[in-house]
């Protein structure tokens, strides 16, 4: 089955938020923030813009009528700045007039003074300042202290990588309606419809059934809508309630730019030691993150920086620490991988300094500690099931590394301005929500007498193509035609409590949730028609009834009218729960992951010596699917995410200056790959394993895996680097941009 948006996105049919009908007297709404990082709030001056043409009114904290407070993990986080303001872009008021135009010129009015105090943009400074969002996390397994004299090899080193904007092609935004008796319908470009639902009713100081969250379809997320959507939601909806009209807000690209947080950019120190027969004994590994101003989600990722620590590797004795880091600029938030590719790196770049000193290739260290069945990671789940070495045997194989590996030697030994560079890149990603109470789900499933099926959930499609899995379970699980099965807009009133669709757990949770509806349904249905078919064994395919495998002349319709006539109930609400799964924070051990994602990746780059630039030439993939549902969807995740990661990687830039303010604000002066970036070659190859239990139709997640092969990416371009200037100490520095390549082509040993 195809993505089933795909005609619809083709024609330009498909509705975003933007392209919502507008009611009559909708007004619009426009963020106006600080312009400095740190400052007390001496006076705001609204009057001349109050007084200026179109603009319906102009609301602050104090226009508030519940919590001035949109933290989720962490209360933390003003939806309006009173009194301070802690970094560039963070919203002061919010200007509502006749038209965006009316508002941008009434903006130029505010005047506020401020009186600027210290600001802080690197962690590592925040951290030895003590400016921390929580206590620091420990993940430990065996110890390292008592090894560190058994190791033959030790070596230390520090890391840097930067972070990485989100970039949707649809901009954060809202449009809120007031119904009857002080109700609110919003439509959210959100992926955690439930999340608005509750900040909503929290600043408005109303319950939560009040407020009717919609969502249809979202223009990429990548994790920058599950907890920053909420901010310009609750806005538009003070701003409903308030003046009783309908209030929209479609963000601008450098507005959004500016206002968001981003992937968080992490500094880290190690330490690795290995045994003469190269395995890994001990690691340690602190972590910097820059949380930014406010929580957000950051104590969440940073917990998963310490789950993915050690990567596909197993390493008997570790200690894993990280700080949580407040700076002056904007809070950072999920993104794809959700803090995993952060910690993965800093061992990937342990292995490859070990690697170097020691004049060997990385991958020799890399295939001696690949995990197997048995093992323990550094948090206490005991790992089933693994395919490392199944994934990395497969893909030496199936892709002829050596022959590879060889051809790369020989064309650098012929080549003077052109040197290759190869890496391979193994993964093991863990899917669930760390945080276990949030790994369930719901699904409503309507059977109308006419045979036709409506189906809702809490899943939010984001172009990963949640909707047609959705579709194929609901089809295939009932036997009928996709054209009989309507999937419906995430609606909060329609399925409630939801977590959001993130952590690559949205097709495995609504999935089995919809699995559960229509396997009651269908049960009902059968015993029905067992009146006609005594004790006979029941199937429907392609609509029509079956009996003890034999045709019938009863149809679906037929079989549903009959059951209607009865008064069976066709409709259910199912409810999912992962199985098996704990976490004893208190201890920092547990089985936090329902299952883990195994895969290897080999890269080869060709680095022009003269410029500084570098092409891809090719990605070969082996991964872990189990046994995909849908494997046209599933190849467009791998092909996204690997993309996504080498964007990370090579070119995607982040720059504050010490003031705060965000330099690469546009998409002038910030890079993202474009059809030129990308590998002329990507081979993926389907692992041939049983898949799990606990993936839906053992087809496992792939929203978030694919985009740890990327970090290969900075490597290979690393050892292309190492293949022309040979003896230069590189420093570790992510992203490796053409610029940052070019110094290190010409450094100086």
């Amino acid at each position: 089955m195809i993505n089933i948006d795909a005609h619809n996105h083709v024609k330009g049919k498909s509705i975003y938020l933007d392209d919502i009908q507008e009611l009559q007297g909708t007004l619009y709404a426009l963020p106006f923030d600080a312009t400095v990082a740190h400052a007390k709030i001496v006076s705001i001056n609204l009057e001349s813009a109050l007084n200026a043409h179109g603009i319906e009114t102009i609301l602050t904290a104090k226009d508030i009528p519940g919590e001035n407070q949109i933290g989720g993990i962490i209360p933390d986080e003003p939806l309006f700045a009173d009194g301070e303001v802690h970094f560039r872009g963070q919203v002061i008021a919010l200007i509502i007039g006749k038209s965006e135009h009316h508002c941008r010129q009434a903006a130029k009015l505010i005047k506020v003074v401020y009186e600027e105090l210290p600001i802080i943009t690197d962690a590592r400074e925040a951290q030895a300042k003590n400016k921390l969002i929580m206590p620091p996390r420990s993940f430990t397994l065996g110890n390292t202290s008592e090894v560190w004299s058994t190791c033959d090899y030790v070596f230390e080193g520090k890391t840097e990588v930067n972070g990485q904007e989100h970039l949707y092609i649809e901009t954060q935004g809202a449009y809120a309606r007031p119904k009857e008796d002080g109700s609110i319908i919003i439509s959210s470009s959100t992926q955690g419809p439930t999340a608005v639902q509750r900040m909503v009713a929290r600043v408005l100081g109303i319950p939560m059934h009040k407020i009717e969250i919609d969502t249809v379809r979202l223009g990429g997320g990548f994790g920058g809508k599950e907890d920053q959507a909420t901010p310009w939601a609750v806005m538009v909806a003070l701003a409903s309630q308030l003046l009783h009209k309908p209030v929209k807000m479609a963000m601008h690209r450098m507005d959004d730019m500016r206002m968001t947080g981003k992937r968080h950019p992490y500094s880290a120190d190690f330490k690795i030691g290995l045994t003469k027969d190269l395995k890994i004994i001990a690691y340690e590994v602190t972590h910097y993150q820059n949380a930014g101003a406010a929580a957000d989600l950051s104590p969440a990722v940073m917990e998963r920086t310490l789950f993915h620590s050690t990567n596909a590797y197993y390493i008997p004795n570790v200690l894993a620490k990280a700080y949580s880091c407040k700076t002056n600029l904007p809070p950072n938030t999920a993104f794809r991988g959700f803090g995993g590719p952060q910690g993965k790196f800093v061992i990937e770049a342990a292995i490859v300094k070990a690697a170097e000193s020691l004049g060997i290739n990385p991958a020799v260290i890399q295939k001696a500690n690949l995990v197997v069945d048995g093992n323990e990671l550094s948090y206490g789940q005991i790992l089933q099931q693994t395919e490392a070495h199944h994934t990395w045997d497969e893909c030496m194989n199936s892709f002829q590394y050596n022959l590879q590996k060889e051809r790369v030697e020989t064309f650098n030994a012929t080549n003077s301005r052109f040197k290759k560079g190869l890496a391979v890149q193994p993964i093991c990603f863990g899917i669930s929500f760390t945080n276990t109470m949030m790994n369930h789900a719901r699904a409503l499933v309507h059977i109308y007498h006419d045979g036709s099926v409506v189906v809702s959930t809490g899943a939010v499609e984001m172009g990963q193509g949640v909707n047609t899995k959705l579709l194929q379970i609901a089809t295939e699980t009932f036997g009928i035609k996709p054209s009989s099965v309507r999937i419906e807009s995430t609606n909060t009133l329609r399925v409630a409590n939801t977590s959001p669709t993130a952590a690559s757990a949205g097709a495995d949770l609504n999935g089995k949730a919809l699995q559960m509806a229509c396997n009651a349904l269908l049960d009902r249905l059968k015993a029905v028609a067992n009146q006609d078919f005594e004790n006979a064994t029941i199937a429907i395919n392609d609509e029509v009834i079956y009996a003890n495998d034999l045709k019938t002349e009863v149809t679906w319709h037929q079989l549903v009218t009959k059951a209607f006539t009865q008064r069976v109930a066709l409709s259910e609400n199912s409810h999912y729960a992962t199985p098996t799964i704990h976490y004893d924070k208190t201890k920092e051990k547990g089985h936090p992951f329902a299952y883990h994602v195994y895969g290897t990746a080999i890269i080869e780059v060709t680095l022009d010596c003269l410029k500084g630039v570098y092409n891809f030439d090719s990605v070969n993939i082996v991964h872990d699917f189990g046994k995909s549902m849908n494997a046209t969807i599933d190849n467009g995740q791998i092909e996204g995410g690997l993309v996504q990661g080498i964007g990370w990687m090579t070119l995607e830039e982040i720059i504050y200056n010490d003031q705060g303010r965000l330099v690469s604000n546009a998409l002038s002066t910030y890079k993202v790959p474009d059809i030129y970036s990308v590998p002329k070659q990507i081979n993926i190859k389907h692992l041939d394993t049983a898949g799990h239990e606990l993936a839906i139709n053992k087809s496992k997640a792939v929203g978030e895996p694919p985009l740890m092969y990327g970090l290969g990416a900075y490597f290979a371009i690393r050892n292309a680097v190492k293949a022309f200037n040979p003896n230069v100490d590189l420093a570790v520095n992510a992203p490796y941009t053409p610029e940052k390549v070019l110094m290190d082509l010409y450094k100086k040993a």
